[in-house]
């Protein structure tokens, strides 16, 4: 292989590499709307009361991820303050038929459902506390992205 190919080459995988690492960032942690899907507590194996009155904030989290007890600080602290907003940890480490029910491909993944347990909101990524406040609805109303 000629040096030029071999320089060519490797500049075009650097250059891939940039774009879809670009693309991940900008994706990663975002509020997005999703399809309208009932969850219930027992699909994630989760208590009956820690579904919140208005909404429901859940984190889907692994033992190894990094970035989950941020996560999990920040919803619990939400949780806590926000009237009728319930928070749910599911743990995925030993649980791979709840990731794969509910297509979990990193973690932290954060789900937002209303009060009658519709998922509105999804977060892939570490969520900023802006976006999962604004994803949270009013007493009545379906949540918003």
């Amino acid at each position: 292989m000629s040096p030029l190919l071999a320089a060519a080459l490797v500049i075009g995988v650097l250059a891939v590499a940039a774009l879809a690492g670009a693309w991940i960032r900008r994706r990663d942690g975002r509020a997005r709307a999703t399809d309208a899907r009932a969850i219930t507590p027992d699909m994630l194996a989760a208590d009956p009361g820690s579904f919140g009155d208005r909404a429901t904030l859940v984190q889907f989290s692994t033992e190894m991820c990094a970035r989950c007890p941020g996560t999990r600080r920040l919803l619990g602290q939400l949780a806590s303050e926000t009237d009728g907003v319930g928070y749910v940890d599911v743990d995925l480490t030993h649980r791979t038929d709840i990731a794969r029910a509910f297509d979990v491909l990193q973690t932290p993944t954060v789900l937002v459902l209303d009060a009658a347990g519709i998922q509105r909101t999804r977060i892939g990524g570490a969520p900023r506390r802006e976006d999962v406040l604004a994803s949270l609805p009013a007493a009545g109303e379906p949540a918003r992205v």
